[in-house]
């Protein structure tokens, strides 16, 4: 049974994964909005409710990455001892080194995608809604807390605020022209920006 469940889930992520690049794929050969799910799903060679099954929306397959999984993984690894924020840091740093240099290339466009095409940036909300979720789920499991815990919310809340703080430009608005290369800092660079963030935000934030 353990055996059949894997290779299931071997499959969906490699189902996961081809949707992913080739969605991004046909993104920048013919643009964002000239691309359909019913393209996207004939590249995969999926039909498009399968398509569904894996993404809700279109949007979401920009901002859904593996990052959320494979921190969670990494966070589960990390030892007791480890202060909750701390263990965020080590997880991170974990889970973002285990990224090959084409899945970088993918991140980068979905943040160029995210930050130019107006829909993406509207459901970037639920995005940041569903991390606060995913940490205080991996939280409560360390802490013994229940998930909905205002302690335990609120520090997966200020996670992702630091994570925002850092990713996101300060002239952020609908009226700013973005330069067009915006993703191109995303990287394995990335890491040392946020985990020295996460460093503050673990010591309270010093002035």
């Amino acid at each position: 049974m353990t055996a059949r469940a894997s290779l299931r889930e071997r499959k969906k992520a490699r189902t996961r994964a081809s949707l992913r690049e080739h969605a991004l794929r046909l993104f920048r050969e013919q643009g964002y909005q000239a691309t359909t799910v019913e393209q996207i799903a004939a590249a995969a060679e999926v039909s498009p409710s399968t398509f569904f099954r894996y993404f809700p929306t279109k949007e979401d397959l920009v901002l859904q990455d593996d990052l959320d999984a494979r921190m969670v993984e990494a966070f589960a690894r990390q030892p007791p001892g480890l202060g909750p924020v701390a263990a965020v840091r080590a997880a991170m740093r974990e889970a973002w080194a285990s990224f090959t240099s084409e899945e970088w290339a993918q991140i980068r466009q979905g943040s160029e995608l995210s930050m130019h095409v107006p829909e993406i940036r509207a459901r970037a909300m639920n995005e940041f809604a569903r991390a606060i979720n995913v940490i205080s789920e991996a939280l409560a499991g360390r802490t013994g807390r229940a998930p909905d815990d205002f302690r335990l919310r609120a520090l997966a809340g200020a996670v992702v605020g630091v994570m925002m703080s850092v990713f996101l430009p300060p002239e952020l608005g609908d009226d700013v022209d973005l330069e067009p290369d915006f993703g191109a800092f995303m990287g394995p660079e990335s890491v040392s920006r946020l985990d020295e963030a996460l460093a503050l935000l673990e010591e309270g934030l010093p002035l």
